[in-house]
């Protein structure tokens, strides 16, 4: 099974025609960013968005410029798309023949996970019974009451700009409650909705509460009130001027649906108490039988055990998992059974019918791993690449290889250091047969690995030594490595693939230049510039910034339709060329932006390229 990228419309979904489960997303928050493409939570606070550690760098305020002057947009949270939700259209989805639905629940409430779950259940459910899949009015309020960034259908049926995105708030906005008048220490609020004591309700982007007292309109406390009364709440948190209420979390709905009934396992369990022999007890779930002998059945002397007391002892189970559907007690007359004997055969039973359980349905495949070893021929390059004609005709009689990103300047220019660079996102690959090729992704591997020049370059993600050797295996010639790889990192996978392989990797480190953060579809200058006509924003040779909130300036770049975010300031291990090169790398990249040809030269200066 693969999980497709949230940026493939449904219509290339159904294209996908190979012999593999498709796994699509439908609910919850949308990543702006190319899955598996965002560096810039890594790059600007060491929190690797690739190893589960995001920290939302896209739901943080941005100001767009066109050079040095400001674009006015009508919100500030210019990378911050909308949450997905695809109930309406998921007859569609379905349709479409995809094999498993993918919704999110990372930093979620079980009270959310647990709603959009049963809501997706009941629709598929009814799909396949041939039944109306209606979503309701109130089940739709239910959801943007849970969590909600305004909903979108995004990529998945092709929605763009204004449609996919939420610039004016990055968090839970909730619904409408109702507007708010400040009297005094009091907010004054006219319902539009229903509040009980115990809501959180929102006034601005910044200022919300949990409402712990509320007043009606005489000032005596109550714990909820409808729509179309006027109630009063404490100004806890100083809000200064009247504005829209909107209530971001419903008590009332959160108690209802926590109280639904534990999900149990049916179980029958069979009890046998003969004199003079075990106890036994044997528990099924319909799949797996334990059986489990205890202790001796005696003959009563003064108090025999009651055929209820035993129903009753093997019946209690309480907090496990398992609910009996039908208990049956095969037990001779005037029998003796210690209390503690019975409650312990049945926590024996109880227990092992668990462990089973949980025993993983398929074994594991621990493959016998015999060292192979490969001839690997290392190269010794220093790997340029350039964003214009004039930084690449400088470079022509330097020695280093030149990387270039447009086909035609490759094509032009063409000769053995000059390498094209493929896209790192490529609906259609061209046909170029013996090019020298930059592979940006992994489709591009695999569409040119016949050709005897396939480099692969940094923005692949390779962190480990099983990579490497795929990469080489493939025809790689020199493999760059991902910028999140620190020294530990390169040096443990170099060491453990000459383990593995008897030889050494032809490794490419990034060294120098402006990391590309992002790579996107979405086109915010499209949407904020060209006013969401058709495109042609990025032929004006204009350089647009988006500017942080550290006033740091992010220079944009559009390529193919795809919009790139790269870092404020360059990334720089000039300094640790020979720390790098003592640990086996022997090729090294260097990413060009604006530079002149006097800053090219002091970088080549430093390398040793030029005196």
């Amino acid at each position: 099974r693969v999980v497709l990228a949230r940026e493939l419309s449904l219509e290339e979904i159904k294209n996908i025609d190979v012999s593999i489960e498709k796994e699509v997303f439908v609910y919850g928050a949308l990543c702006i960013s190319y899955s598996g493409q965002c560096l810039m939570s890594s790059c600007l606070l060491n929190r690797s968005g690739n190893r589960g550690e995001c920290a939302g760098m896209c739901r943080l305020p941005y100001k767009l410029y066109e050079q040095d002057k400001l674009i006015q947009t009508d919100g500030e949270y210019l990378l911050s798309p909308k949450e997905l939700n695809s109930l309406t259209k998921l007859r569609e989805i379905i349709d479409s023949g995809v094999d498993s639905l993918k919704i999110e629940g990372r930093m979620k409430s079980p009270e959310y996970v647990g709603y959009v779950t049963k809501l997706f259940r009941r629709l598929i459910d009814n799909y396949y019974n041939n039944e109306a899949m209606n979503v309701t009015e109130e089940e739709i309020i239910n959801l943007k009451k849970l969590y909600n960034r305004e909903f979108t259908l995004g990529h998945l049926f092709n929605e763009k700009n204004s449609k996919l995105m939420n610039i004016k708030s990055p968090n839970h906005i909730g619904t409408h409650l109702g507007n708010a008048e400040v009297i005094n220490n009091k907010i004054k609020i006219i319902l539009d909705d229903n509040i009980a004591q115990g809501d959180g309700i929102r006034f601005t982007k910044d200022k919300g509460m949990i409402v712990n007292y509320l007043y009606d309109k005489d000032m005596l406390l109550i714990s909820r009130a409808a729509k179309g009364e006027i109630v009063y709440v404490d100004n806890k948190v100083e809000l200064q001027e009247n504005c829209e209420v909107l209530k971001t979390l419903d008590k009332e709905l959160m108690e209802r649906i926590k109280d639904i009934p534990s999900r149990k396992v049916e179980v029958n369990i069979s009890v046998i108490a003969k004199v003079g022999k075990p106890l036994k007890a044997m528990i099924t779930d319909y799949n797996n039988v334990i059986v489990k002998e205890l202790g001796m059945v005696e003959e009563s002397k003064n108090c025999p055990v009651k055929l209820s007391e035993i129903v009753d002892r093997f019946s209690k189970l309480n907090d496990t998992p398992f609910r009996i559907v039908d208990i049956n007690v095969d037990a001779d007359e005037n029998i003796f059974i210690p209390v503690k004997i019975m409650n312990e055969l049945r926590r024996q039973i109880v227990d092992e019918l668990q462990k089973v359980r949980l025993k993983p349905s398929k074994e594991f495949i621990i493959n016998d791993y015999k060292p192979t070893k490969l001839v690997i021929n290392a190269t010794n390059s220093i790997n340029i690449l350039v964003r214009n004609e004039e930084q690449l005709k400088y470079l022509l009689d330097k020695r280093v290889n030149i990387y270039v990103n447009d086909i035609l300047l490759y094509k032009k220019y063409k000769q053995d250091n000059i390498y094209y660079v493929t896209d790192r996102v490529n609906s259609h690959l061209k046909d170029l047969t013996n090019e020298n090729i930059l592979a940006s992704n992994l489709s591009s591997v695999i569409k040119y690995s016949d050709s005897n020049n396939v480099f692969s370059g940094i923005y692949l993600n390779v962190t480990n030594s099983y990579t490497l050797k795929v990469l080489h295996d493939l025809n790689v010639k020199k493999i760059g490595l991902s910028i999140e790889n620190n020294l530990d990192d390169i040096k443990l996978m170099i060491d453990n693939f000459y383990k593995r392989y008897k030889a050494y990797p032809n490794v490419d480190v990034f060294i120098y230049g402006r990391v590309e953060l992002m790579v996107m579809k979405h086109c915010f200058l499209n949407m904020f510039i060209n006013e969401e006509k058709q495109c042609s924003v990025c032929k004006n040779n204009k350089q647009y910034y988006l500017k942080d909130r550290n006033s740091k300036m992010l220079p944009i770049l559009n390529r193919n339709c795809n919009t790139y975010i790269l870092n404020y300031d360059n990334l720089d291990l000039l300094d640790q060329l020979n720390k790098l090169k003592d640990l086996g790398v022997t090729n090294f990249t260097i990413c060009l932006f604006n530079e002149s040809n006097t800053e090219i030269d002091d970088i080549l200066r430093k390398i040793g390229i030029i005196k």
